[in-house]
This record gives C-alpha cells, sequence and structure tokens, in this order.
C-alpha cells in the first residue's frame, strides 16, 4: 500500500513552497497554507498520467463518455446521489465556475448570501462582479459553528444566489441533513439559486456528507460544483465539474462559461479523474485514515502542552481552523507570532473575513513527522513569549 510521506517539493513551481516567501516574506518556515497536500497522488493517477504522456502528442482534447460515466459511478457509488449524464458540465476550475454562475443569474447590485469566515475567492468573486455581500455570518459559541437562521432568511429575502460550501473551508463543519433542509426551504421560499462548492466531499472524517443534488425540492434550483483536486490531490491539473440537473439554468450556465473562452480540457486532467474515481477508492479511504491520525495529533498536543490554542472541531476537509485568541494578539501581532517566532507559514484568519479574526487556518495534509516539528514550533514560540 502507498504511504504518506510529504515529498521534496522545493523547485516544482508549487505555490505552496515555492511562493511562500512573496505570501510571508521569509521562505524559512514550514508552509502549511495552500490546500493541497505533499503527498504523492493515488498510482492509479501516477499511472493514467504517465501513460498519457508517452504518447508525445499533446493537443486539443475532448471529453470521453467514460469521463461522465466516472463522475456519474462516483457520485452513486460515495453518495447515493443518480445523476443523468447530460446534467454534467465540464469546467476548469471551481472558482472561476464560482465567477460563471455569479454572472449568468444575478446582475450588478444584486445581493449575494454567503456565510463567513469563508474561503476568500467567494468574497472576491461577489465584489469583482460588482454585486452586493449579504453576509450571515457564522455564530461560533464553545467551539463549535452554527447558522443564525433568523438572520439566514433575512439575507435571503435580498438575494439572488446563495454560495454554500459544503463542506465549509475554513471552519471544517460538516452541515447536517436538517441545517441543510433548513437552508432549502428558506431558499425556495425566497426563489434563491443555491451553488453548491462540494469539492472537499470526499474528505469527511464525522458523520456524511449531504450533496445538494439528493435533496428533491431543490435539485431543479441549484448547481453543485465539484473536483477530484482535494481529494486526490491533483488541483493543478484544472479538471472540475459541475452537476446541473435543470436544463434552463444548465444552458444558461454553459453560455456564460462559453463566454470565457476556457472551452478546452487538459487531457491530463482528463485521465487523472477517470483513474482516480474508477480506481482511487481504497486510496483515499486509507488517506482518510491518515488524516485522522493528523488531526488526532494536533489536538493532542495543543491540549497536552497547554496552549492557548484551540483547535476548532475538524469534521471534514484537511485544514483545521485554529481559535487562537487566547494568544490575547491583535491580528498584525498574531500573523507576527506564526511567521516569525514559530516559523510556520499558515492562512491568517482574517483573510477569511472579519469572523475570521483571531484564527489561522492550518493544512494537515502532509507527514506527521511535519506535523510534530510545526507543534514543537508553536510551543516553542508560546514559550518564549511568556
Amino acid at each position: 500500500m502507498q504511504g504518506f510521506e510529504a515529498l521534496e517539493r522545493k523547485g516544482t513551481y508549487s505555490v505552496k513552497y515555492d511562493e511562500a516567501k512573496k505570501k510571508f516574506g521569509t521562505d524559512d518556515l514550514l508552509p502549511l497554507w495552500v490546500a493541497d497536500m505533499d503527498f504523492a497522488s493515488a498510482l492509479c493517477v501516477q499511472e493514467a498520467v504517465q501513460k498519457r504522456a508517452s504518447h508525445p502528442l499533446y493537443g486539443y482534447t475532448v471529453y470521453p463518455p467514460r469521463y461522465d460515466e466516472s463522475i456519474s459511478s462516483w457520485m452513486q457509488k460515495r453518495y447515493g446521489f443518480k445523476i443523468e449524464k447530460e446534467w454534467i458540465v465540464p469546467c476548469y476550475g471551481v472558482v472561476p465556475s464560482l465567477g460563471f454562475a455569479i454572472s449568468a443569474f444575478s446582475q450588478e447590485g444584486d445581493g449575494i448570501l454567503i456565510q463567513t469566515p469563508l474561503y476568500p475567492p467567494f468574497a472576491s468573486s461577489i465584489k469583482h462582479k460588482k454585486r452586493v455581500i449579504l453576509d450571515n455570518t457564522l455564530v461560533y459559541d464553545e467551539g463549535c459553528y452554527t447558522i443564525d437562521f433568523d438572520d439566514f432568511e433575512a439575507k435571503a429575502s435580498k438575494a439572488k444566489l446563495f454560495l454554500l460550501c459544503s463542506p465549509h473551508n475554513p471552519t471544517g463543519r460538516l452541515w447536517s441533513k436538517e441545517e441543510l433542509e433548513q437552508m432549502i426551504v428558506i431558499c425556495i421560499r425566497h426563489d434563491v439559486l443555491i451553488v453548491s462548492d462540494e469539492i472537499h466531499a470526499d474528505i469527511v472524517y464525522d458523520g456524511v456528507h449531504h450533496t445538494l443534488g439528493k435533496f428533491e425540492q431543490i435539485a431543479r434550483q441549484c448547481i453543485i460544483f465539484n473536483a477530484p483536486s482535494k481529494s486526490f490531490n491533483i488541483a493543478g491539473l484544472n479538471t472540475s465539474y459541475a452537476i446541473i440537473p435543470d436544463v434552463k439554468i444548465r444552458h444558461a450556465y454553459e453560455i456564460e462559461q462559453a463566454k470565457s473562452g476556457i472551452t478546452n480540457p487538459n487531457p491530463f486532467g482528463i485521465e487523472a479523474l477517470m483513474a482516480a474515481y474508477e480506481g482511487g477508492e481504497v486510496w483515499l479511504e486509507t488517506l482518510k485514515e491518515h488524516l485522522r491520525q493528523n488531526r488526532a495529533y494536533v489536538q493532542t498536543f495543543l491540549t497536552q502542552h497547554k496552549l492557548p490554542i484551540v483547535p476548532v472541531p475538524t469534521e471534514a476537509t484537511y485544514l483545521m481552523w485554529l481559535d487562537c485568541k487566547g494568544l490575547g494578539l491583535e491580528h498584525e501581532a498574531l500573523v507576527d507570532f506564526f511567521v516569525k517566532k514559530a516559523k510556520l507559514g499558515l492562512n491568517d484568519g482574517e483573510s477569511f473575513g472579519k469572523a475570521g479574526e483571531g484564527f489561522m487556518r492550518l493544512n494537515i495534509g502532509t507527514s506527521l513527522e511535519i506535523l510534530k516539528e510545526a507543534m514543537m514550533r508553536m510551543y516553542n514560540a508560546h514559550k518564549d513569549k511568556e
């Protein structure tokens, strides 16, 4: 069985490693920020890409029927979600797809509902399109995030779209069936189209991911974005897809996406997706067990060493959301503590919106050895601070 050792990534044009100095002002730190992992992808993916690379012509490519079949089979097997092949729209990436959906289904000045703290491109996509952010800020209480449904309804009444992040990045929340049903009922009541980013759906530890498309009442009023990029560590291959059951919504989305000119698929991304979905399930489950161990290690270390840093329960994703308010530091001082004192490159919470102030996001998609080093650096920096 393939192991999960961190590979050397410096000098491979890796954003996480080779852009660290640009982001943090120094490269003498452990980079644990960008949401990709330090592991080799599944062997079946490697072999499929290498086989395709052995054919020395990399010209314009089409999506074969097997591409749709792989996605349909994965959705049925993993989530019990039976989809028609015509519902699938191949895409370049989830972030640009969010922008296409905003353009297709709203006008400048329209309100778009989100829930912060949230992956930054949600808010930036809204701003770039000159729409209005309606922020249903998640409620943080006793280490847990919940939804203020009164506020959600008030904001939904003014919204054209709701950009749902499910599972949620950065908090690691896995929305329950009841929470999703309540959001769905409100969106139907106010005729709000739900655009659901489910890119982290495959990496769930506690509970079950409920894909939006399985809720019959909203199936014809939603767009679901997904990709194998997080699950199988192939983000650089720029291969994602939309699932859009309603033909009118699907057609409107396709028109907007076509305007971008991003229509030619990546031949290696196609091979990687098909290989991952057809033969990567055992690898994925083994990966999740490794990530569970990493998650447990961080939780135990912070508790046993009595650091005033509290990890929010991570139900999904390989991103841990750390409540650092116990350090008593303002935003700039908190960033300085991690970068200059602990020599760790994490995502600062404020970049996820004002609701993220006082938090840091830690990527645990690496080896246990690297995480042990990271925790010791955090501990020693705090010890020196006292």
